[in-house]
């Protein structure tokens, strides 16, 4: 029999109801004789509210303590669970993040898995228990609690799956798999059977929310078969597995879109050796993402640089920024938060040319103006302004036949 990982998110655990269905879910496959392991998040809209009792404390709440607090969620979803597992009979344990020792980095609300304690779990699992483990959270080399950010439920169950060397890992979510595109809007958009973890990678990073980009690039790393689906039906979701040549026959796998996205630019710095580095460090330390950078040389020996934040950090970054144009002696700083990045991506793409051109020509002919470029071995980017986000995916989903069933 085998070891399974499964994990639940919010809206498959967001009433005692839902709980005691995903309890019965997870109750079939023990009774097949699997050892089950159990990730849940905390129920849904529980971590915007806890988020929100902090806003009302403080204006920049301390991460310690955030962590803290936000942490609280996944216990009360994960003792229900184990209580509706019991009321049908059956056993199971429940553990917080620094009872199983989820051992992290120290950055508090993005913290890093950094190694995990099995012995617990396996001792569990030979007694016959099913075991629940919090999602999202961990302890610190000092003992405090600390939490993995926005979709760290991912990241744990993957985490634990590695490291229990477990035979798949299930992450059942309220959509039925990973789609060519968003089905909310584009309405042929078809849901694939199977992708390659370079492919999952390129969507999680451009702004498919289906997985965590950290859980895929751990699945990846440890050769763990992902399974995404449905809590809600039981038809088959999509694997996330290693590149075969069928996937390569695929010139564009899907379209996603990111409107997460600002735009930064400091002007007329100084072209020389160091500067770049002055620019983007404070900004790095302070825990934001740089994704797209694009420089422009002036005359006089002077540069333009313009690059993308997340939104989210967008007027931290400004701020940061600002401080580092005095710094440098560069004339100015401009920034726009209404802009949106559109991606095509496809192993397809490393054997075959014209791709980049096809998607430029088709959001041309719909009169949207492309203002940042960014490629891959398998992707290729477009900053635009966000108004056009919904057309252009549309465009360019009709345009690689993306609504091709037959397509595997």
């Amino acid at each position: 029999m085998a070891v399974i990982v499964q994990k639940y998110g919010g809206t498959s655990v967001s009433n005692p109801e839902k709980i005691k269905a995903v309890a019965e879910r997870v109750l079939g496959y023990s009774r097949q004789g699997h050892d089950m392991v159990v990730v849940l998040s905390a129920m849904s809209g529980e971590t915007d509210r806890l988020i929100s009792l902090a806003n009302s404390m403080q204006d920049q709440p301390d991460t310690r303590e955030m962590d803290v607090l936000i942490s609280t969620g996944e216990q009360v979803t994960i003792s229900l669970f184990a209580m509706a597992v019991k009321a049908a009979g059956f056993d199971a344990i429940s553990f917080l993040g620094d009872q199983v020792k989820i051992h992290t980095s120290s950055l508090h609300t993005k913290a890093r898995i950094e190694a995990i304690d099995t012995e617990k779990i396996k001792s569990h699992l030979k007694q016959g228990k099913i075991v629940v483990v919090a999602g999202f959270q961990g302890v610190d080399e000092t003992g405090d609690i600390t939490t993995l950010g926005r979709g760290g439920s991912d990241t744990t169950a993957v985490a634990l799956a590695a490291a229990l060397k477990a035979d798949q890992c299930e992450i059942f979510t309220d959509v039925e798999g990973v789609y060519t595109t968003d089905p909310n809007i584009c309405s042929s958009a078809r849901k694939i059977e199977r992708i390659s973890y370079d492919e999952m990678l390129e969507l999680a990073s451009l702004g498919a929310k289906v997985l965590d980009i950290r859980s895929v690039g751990l699945a990846k790393r440890y050769k763990v078969p992902l399974h995404v689906r449905s809590t809600f039906v039981a038809t088959e979701g999509t694997w996330v597995v290693e590149e075969d040549k069928e996937m390569e026959s695929m010139l564009v796998s899907g379209v996603t879109y990111n409107k997460n996205e600002a735009r930064l630019t400091i002007s007329r710095v100084p072209d020389k050796p160091g500067i770049a580095s002055k620019i983007f460090m404070p900004i790095s330390d302070a825990g934001i993402v740089i994704d797209m950078i694009i420089q422009n040389t002036r005359a006089g020996d002077l540069t333009d640089m313009t690059f993308t934040v997340p939104r989210t950090d967008y007027k931290k970054a400004l701020e940061i920024l600002r401080k580092v144009a005095v710094d440098i002696g560069a004339e100015d700083v401009s920034s726009a938060d209404n802009i949106a990045k559109v991606s095509i991506v496809g192993v397809g793409m490393r054997n075959h040319s014209g791709i980049a051109s096809t998607m430029f020509h088709v959001l041309a002919n719909e009169g949207i103006n492309i203002m940042m470029i960014s490629t891959s071995e398998i992707k290729v980017s477009c900053v635009i302004e966000e108004k056009y986000t919904e057309l252009a995916v549309r465009a360019l989903h009709d345009a690689f036949a993306l609504d091709n069933k037959d397509i595997p």
